[in-house]
């Protein structure tokens, strides 16, 4: 396992349990950053692109925890019936 990859599932195993689409995200993840560490392909060429694809990934996974933490748990309450 490369320093990227290494760095990616230690960010990951940061976010606890994971819901939903995550599971696959992370997967993504993953395969993107052993992609990264492995030279980028052809001869690097993909790496921008990897590297790209990579950080909206993550970014994914950041905003999805982001919108579940800023939920106070009261739902609509101020909604009329």
């Amino acid at each position: 396992m490369g320093r990227v990859e290494d760095a990616v599932r230690s960010d990951v195993e940061a976010l606890g349990d994971l819901v939903g689409v995550e599971a696959s995200l992370v997967e993504m993840a993953y395969a993107m950053a052993r992609g990264i560490d492995e030279g980028g392909g052809e001869d690097g060429r993909l790496l921008p692109a990897l590297n790209r694809e990579l950080r909206a990934t993550l970014a994914a996974l950041v905003a999805g925890r982001m919108v579940e933490e800023e939920d106070d748990g009261l739902g609509d309450l101020a909604a009329p019936d």
